[in-house]
């Protein structure tokens, strides 16, 4: 089965499973085995850093379970916390895997760029002071788009594996108070969005030259020192896009 789950990740230690904090793959499991009495393991389109959000977040598993696809979500929904919610359910082709099968996968990051923080998006925005020069964000960004080698830009990518990703789109918008920044890719490295509109943030203040984003996939940053990173609360999963998903959907009479 699959699952499109919706998540405030405030409160947890991220999507992958951790024996000693709160995670969202962690509250969907324990809530599969209070549904349907079997111990599942799940699998996640993306593997959300801690804080971040998600609108969209796929994840797949098997069950054995007689009751109907649709009694999946409001079962789930009623075990799981008020945070985390289940907004469909299909049953799937067998080989179907979330991660693996994902086409590209779509996130948000949103800026309050204002004099003043919001207390009501404290935990969904990241408060910039300092008033960004959005359309020299988003001419820097266009360096991110394309075929390119993201290792700089990661955090403890393993030495043997690519770090070439297919970026599709890497866009910055205003929208009233806000600046949206959205990028789609085939895949993303652990942290690189947030290190990247890190620089993206900078080079809005006037503090790094616009063609900072190139030399920092070229060589890295100039700067010695930490590489910037934003935090992680203003990062929300907003799709994933398969290229067969609906070819891969069940129809099912089963009965409870």
């Amino acid at each position: 089965m699959a699952l499109i789950v919706e998540y405030d990740g405030t409160c947890y230690a991220g999507f992958q499973l951790q024996s000693q904090h709160p995670t969202i793959q962690g509250e969907i499991e324990t809530a599969l085995t209070r549904f349907t009495g079997e111990d599942i393991r799940i699998r996640g389109a993306s593997r959300t850093d801690a804080g971040a959000h998600a609108q969209g977040q796929v994840v797949d598993f098997a069950t054995a379970s007689p009751y109907r696809v649709e009694r999946f979500p409001p079962a789930l929904n009623h075990y799981l916390p008020v945070d985390v919610e289940v907004q469909a359910a299909y049953q799937m082709a067998w080989d179907f895997h979330s991660r693996r099968d994902a086409g590209s996968r779509t996130y948000r990051y949103r800026i309050l760029n204002r004099p003043w923080p919001s207390p009501i998006l404290r935990n969904s925005h990241h408060w910039v002071r300092e008033p960004l020069d959005t359309a020299m964000m988003n001419s820097a960004a266009q360096h991110l788009v394309g075929v390119h080698d993201f290792r700089l830009l990661a955090t403890g990518h393993p030495a043997d594996k690519s770090a070439v990703r297919w970026v599709n789109r890497w866009s910055v918008a205003t929208k009233e108070d806000s600046v949206v920044i959205e990028c789609e890719a085939n895949g993303f490295l652990r942290h690189q969005i947030r290190r990247a509109n890190a620089i993206l943030v900078e080079i809005g203040k006037g503090r790094w030259p616009e063609n900072a984003i190139k030399d920092a996939l070229e060589n890295g940053l100039p700067t010695t020192g930490a590489w910037p990173s934003l935090p992680a609360r203003g990062l929300c999963l907003m799709t994933v896009k398969y290229p067969n998903f609906w070819d891969k959907v069940k129809q099912t009479h089963e009965t409870d």
